[in-house]
This record gives C-alpha cells, sequence and structure tokens, in this order.
C-alpha cells in the first residue's frame, strides 16, 4: 500500500480528531461530535505545531487520511537529557486495519526516534485494547509498566 507520512495541517484537524474519535476502547466512538468542531481543537492544533518537540503527524493514501499519531520528544535529567519519543494517539481507519499501515506508521516513529538518538520509543494503551498490545508487542515493545491516570475534570 502506497502512503504518505506527513506533518499534519490545520485543515487534518477535524479527520483527524474523527479517526481518533472511532478508534475507541471496542471499536466504538468515544463521544458524539457536532458536525463542525468546537475552536479548542484548532487552537489545540496551533499550539501542538508551534511546539519543536511535538509532531502530529498523519498517514494518507489517496489523498484520505487513514492514520494518525502524535509524537512527543521528552527530555529527562536522567541520563543526562537523553530524549525519550512518546508516542500517543495511535489510530487506523478501520477500513485499513491489519494492511500494514500501522506497522508502517510504528516503523517511522522508531527510525525518527533512532535518528534523534532517543533511548527508548514509550507509549500507553487502554488495557481493553488487547489487539493494539499484541501489535506493539509483534513490532518489539514490552509491557513492561503499569500505568495510572488521575482524571481532572
Amino acid at each position: 500500500m502506497n502512503v504518505t507520512i506527513r506533518k499534519a495541517t490545520r485543515n487534518d484537524v477535524d479527520p483527524i480528531v474523527r479517526l481518533i474519535n472511532d478508534g475507541g476502547p471496542e471499536g466504538r466512538p468515544r463521544k458524539k461530535l457536532p458536525d463542525a468542531l468546537p475552536s479548542g481543537y484548532y487552537e489545540a492544533f496551533e499550539r501542538i505545531s508551534s511546539d519543536p518537540k511535538q509532531h502530529l503527524m498523519v498517514v494518507e493514501y489517496e489523498g484520505e487520511v487513514v492514520g494518525t499519531f502524535h509524537m512527543t520528544f521528552l527530555t529527562h535529567l536522567e541520563c543526562a537529557g537523553q530524549e525519550d519519543c512518546q508516542v500517543e494517539a495511535v489510530h487506523v481507519n478501520s477500513r485499513f486495519r491489519s494492511q500494514g499501515v500501522g506497522s508502517l506508521m510504528m516503523q517511522w516513529v522508531i527510525a525518527q526516534a533512532r535518528i534523534r538518538s532517543c533511548r527508548r520509543v514509550q507509549l500507553t494503551s487502554n488495557k481493553l485494547r488487547k489487539d493494539a498490545h499484541r501489535f506493539y508487542q509483534r513490532l518489539g515493545f514490552v509491557l513492561s509498566h503499569e500505568g495510572a491516570k488521575l482524571p481532572l475534570n
């Protein structure tokens, strides 16, 4: 499959948000989205795109956004400031799953992390997404840590 991986533009905000929304646990939408997205999504995009340590990416096939992921490079005092590549919001359109798109995305992420001499690529994945866990393990990721989240709203 001939896909392009590129940085997201403002025009990609709507398809990205809808793609992420459709990728909720157990294959159900996360919430009902309005036809026109609220301005907060576009404001968030502007903050992300202006930060050189953040890369919101899309995977495009024949002009359609079929995948997305968000990389953030984190600098830690530990390891003398060597960066970690945190990748989140990894989603592939359900019509394009099991066709290699996710593998291409993650191989691209890993290559970028190597170019930046990161010490590791890390991510979180909802505990309900067992297929995603198997996918990451096939790519060499180790389910080594237990995460915790504290909702604040």
